[in-house]
């Protein structure tokens, strides 16, 4: 799967900017706050419709301005797609494929997968469990359509639940029934998502190892656990019992929206015994577990974002994680960096076909050979 262009029109510093790609490898050049991971975070909306960095699409409109689009053609294999994102203030966001609008935009979620790499990855291992949740929520939308239904249709429930508990909590008054209603209806949602998470979790962790090994070249056991409250009681039962906190919290305070997903080195937590570079090594080591997977399950390679990964990550790391781009293990790759110079050093031994962009302001120009 390749993305042959992108065009951006009012997103984030940019007025507007049209880059063409190569199949390869494409660099980003510039400063800090130049726009760099903005086109990266560009392309990540036209795979999954949304930010990698902000919660709020609104955020994502350029000061000033009162819409963006973001738009990009993907070919895979000999069919041609044109992707468009499309955001006015105030109004709905359309995704449209080839033209058409999607009914619902989730549709789109999984038809061209996308892994990114940051300087924010750490956060699965130093944040709360939430973070965790957004990953492997979002890579398992990614391989499964229906998971991402469920997950969509429970959090649907959830919000009416709570928002029910608040007016409750305001009116002083408790309608036992309706409230039964909607467990009745977030039971076997939440139930059926804590079956395929432990599910999941099962076949991703033997690929999350091996990479693991193949990163730290230590022999350190790394593994995955999922807790969560149905592992230990149904889900029914945790919903009766907490109707009394729950009315005084005005939120449900059970179910797997509370899950996590606990990161263990030789059993004990990553976040509080890892190292430094341990910690590098296990959240990169998840993103090419995700990469692969993602790979098995489409039959065509992700787009590869890196970030910044020059900078953030020593030496050994970006060693191994470049003789896996000389083994032809990613397919088409886009990468930012600060220094021109540097990325080329590190690059030019491993492809002919790069294509090199000077970011400035939130403007983008191609860099061409003769320049180098």
């Amino acid at each position: 799967m390749l993305l042959e262009n992108l065009h951006v029109l009012h997103f984030k510093n940019y007025e507007e900017a049209t880059l063409p790609f190569s199949p390869h490898i494409n660099c980003f050049i510039g400063d800090n706050g130049s726009g760099k991971t903005n086109l990266l975070d560009a392309i990540h909306y036209l795979s999954l419709t949304k930010s990698a960095f902000t919660s709020s699409d609104l955020q994502n409109i350029k000061e000033g301005e009162d819409y963006f689009i973001v738009r990009g053609r993907f070919k895979t294999e000999e069919k041609i797609s044109a992707v468009q994102c499309y955001l006015k203030n105030g109004q709905k966001k359309i995704i449209t494929l080839n033209k058409a609008p999607y009914e619902r935009v989730s549709e789109h979620v999984g038809k061209f997968p996308v892994v990114l790499i940051s300087p924010y990855d750490t956060d699965l291992i130093r944040e709360g469990s939430e973070e965790r949740r957004k990953f492997f929520d979002s890579l398992m939308a990614q391989l499964d359509h229906s998971y991402l239904d469920l997950l969509i249709h429970y959090t649907y429930v959830l919000k009416q639940r709570n928002s029910l508990l608040k007016q409750f909590y305001e009116k002083n008054y408790v309608d036992k029934e309706y409230l039964q209603v909607l467990d009745e209806q977030l039971m076997p949602l939440g139930t059926e998502l804590g079956i395929r998470r432990a599910a999941f979790l099962e076949s991703f962790e033997p690929v999350f190892q091996r990479h693991y090994r193949h990163l730290s070249d230590s022999h350190e056991v790394v593994t995955l656990a999922y807790q969560s409250q149905l592992l230990r009681q149904n889900y029914a039962y945790l919903l009766d019992q907490s109707h009394r906190k729950d009315l005084l919290l005005q939120r449900t305070t059970v179910g797997p929206h509370k899950d996590d997903f606990v990161f263990l080195m030789e059993g004990k937590s990553v976040k509080n015994f890892g190292s430094q570079g341990q910690q590098k090594s296990y959240v990169i080591a998840l993103k090419l577990a995700q990469f692969e997977m993602l790979s098995a399950k489409n039959g065509q390679k992700p787009l590869l974002l890196l970030d910044d990964i020059f900078d953030r990550l020593d030496e050994k790391r970006i060693t191994q994680l470049m003789q896996l781009v000389a083994n032809h293990t990613f397919g088409q790759i886009f990468l930012t960096d600060t220094h021109l110079d540097r990325t080329d050093k590190i690059l030019q031994p491993l492809s002919n076909n790069i294509r090199r962009f000077r970011i400035s302001e939130g403007t983008a120009e191609t860099i061409e050979e003769e320049d180098l």
